[in-house]
């Protein structure tokens, strides 16, 4: 490549890492480009976008975009692969597990999310963690659980008062 177009992936890649609340990063070789454009399509749906990298221009990009801890250096051995992403790095770690059971020539390398660099163990097990909507359904239906049985409580008391007194009325009645 020229130098120019160096400079320019190199400034491209530094916007993406800037804009990215996470970078996955994954071994692609063996993969053919329609599973390829399977996996772009899926990530996309979970708020990434994947890119195939230059490692030397990754690494650039890397220093250039002056964030503090990545040390990405071991984990950019070999073929290359980013998953930029934008918005949950869960739901983007499932989705690379769940591609990469279905097709085993896929491998993740590792990556880094909210300042934190992990390797392909601990990306798997990030991916094991519920999405975010379902661990706020979880939290918010175990603050909900004592107030619900504290209502269902008080009207059972409410309830046995009113069959009482409906005894007592009755029992005068008659």
């Amino acid at each position: 490549m020229p130098k120019e177009e160096k400079v320019e992936a190199v400034r491209r890649l530094e916007e993406d890492i800037r804009s990215s609340s996470g970078l996955l990063l994954t071994d692609y070789r063996g993969l053919n480009v329609s599973d390829i454009t399977d996996l772009r399509r899926k990530l996309r749906e979970a708020g990434a976008e994947y890119k195939v990298v230059k490692n030397t221009l990754f690494k650039r990009a890397v220093a250039q975009a002056q964030t503090s801890g990545i040390n990405l250096d071991e984990l950019l051995e070999g073929p290359t692969a980013v998953a930029f992403v934008h918005n949950d790095p869960i739901t983007v770690a499932k989705v690379l597990t769940d591609f990469m059971k279905e097709h085993k020539t896929l491998a993740i390398k590792g990556g880094y999310i909210e300042g934190q660099v992990y390797g392909a163990a601990q990306i798997e097990q990030l991916s094991k963690i519920p999405a975010k909507p379902v661990l706020y359904a979880q939290l918010l239906g175990s603050m909900q659980s004592p107030i619900v049985n504290l209502v269902g409580t008080l009207q059972g008391v409410i309830s046995n008062l009113v069959y009482t007194l409906q005894a007592v009325a009755d029992k005068k009645a008659a």
